[in-house]
């Protein structure tokens, strides 16, 4: 199965938090945590539709400035979720600058924020054009802890405890669509942009009688004409979904476990913190954090199929081995 998703950490497990998930095939991209951004091109910026804020420590949201400075003038509309008190602390970074010629801009960037509190969303309008004066707040209800839903794929965030709330996110497809090769050369199709939009239609649960309309395979060829539903049974097949999920700074306590498994079940990715070694996990719980022992423990009853760690602390500067290998050893082989 060739992946939808491509995540990465942002930065080095010792730099500030932050995983890049680049969509395939789409000029889209979405961020998990706001930290420093500098390793990210302009051109990987731009793709970013939506950045979820796992809480406003100023390693987790200080890219925000650098991310703001790259939009700015663009005709962009950004999606921003985080925990209660975000829609506050980034009125606040707004408020900061000063915003007198932003009318000489032809094209506005929008940034529409949510401030994620249990099972109430609250959402707010920060438009250039305004200098960002927030708009009237609107609150929805949010239901199966879904924060942010695409046709192809849905975003849920749960709560955990850092002596302030912080938010953990998965990133779920809907479900995943395989084009068969074998398929489309057995009814003498090409392969282009038609299949995204075919993609979409499936996506988007389009009536199976929708006309889908395909270029020929040589220049000039008249377009042919099909159904979905024909096409659907001839060149594509639908497995499970991709799944990945992110959890950054958190105590290991029984309520957040079961938060973080539930979350994380099945993930085919994990990004999770482990800020210290086993042995020091009395240091760990006064400032919060994972050992890696509890992050690779948590990934194992999650049953996830791959792990990546990060937030190292700088006392382990050089000592990535040592997190790595007690992470993966209660991955493998609980204690």
């Amino acid at each position: 199965m060739r992946p939808s998703f491509i995540a990465r950490l942002v930065n080095s497990p010792y730099g500030d938090p932050g995983a890049l998930v680049s969509f395939a095939f789409r000029k889209h991209a979405i961020l998990f945590d706001l930290g420093d951004l500098s390793t990210l091109a302009p051109a990987e910026l731009l793709k970013i539709g939506q950045a979820f804020v796992t809480h406003t420590h100023v390693d987790h949201f200080i890219g925000f400035d650098h991310l703001l400075r790259v939009l700015l003038g663009r005709d962009k509309r950004l999606e921003l979720y985080g925990p209660p008190g975000f829609l506050s602390n980034l009125k606040g970074k707004l408020a900061a600058y000063t915003w007198n010629l932003v009318q000489n801009y032809t094209a506005a960037l929008v940034i529409e924020a949510s401030e994620i509190d249990d099972c109430r969303q609250t959402r707010q309008i920060f438009d250039c054009r305004t200098g960002f004066a927030p708009s009237v707040p609107q609150k929805d209800d949010i239901e199966d802890h879904i924060i942010h839903r695409e046709p192809t794929y849905d975003v849920r965030a749960v709560a955990l405890d850092h002596r302030t709330p912080c938010l953990a996110f998965s990133l779920q497809e809907r479900f995943h669509v395989n084009i068969l090769k074998t398929g489309l050369d057995q009814m003498g199709l090409p392969v282009g942009p038609w299949l995204a939009r075919f993609k979409e239609l499936l996506y988007r649960q389009a009536d199976p009688a929708t006309e889908v309309l395909v270029p020929g395979v040589r220049p000039g060829e008249k377009k042919r004409h099909f159904t979905l539903d024909a096409l659907r049974h001839r060149i594509a097949r639908t497995t499970r979904g991709q799944k990945i999920a992110y959890v950054a700074d958190a105590v290991y306590s029984a309520d957040n476990a079961e938060r973080i498994i539930t979350l994380a079940r099945q993930a085919d990715h994990l990004f999770i913190e482990a800020a210290f070694l086993h042995n020091e996990q009395d240091v760990a719980r006064a400032k919060y954090h994972l050992t890696a022992h509890q992050a690779g423990q948590l990934a194992r009853r999650a049953d996830v199929a791959q792990m990546t760690l990060f937030h190292f602390s700088p006392r382990h500067a050089g000592q990535a081995h040592l997190l790595e290998a007690e992470a993966r050893r209660a991955f493998q082989y609980p204690l």
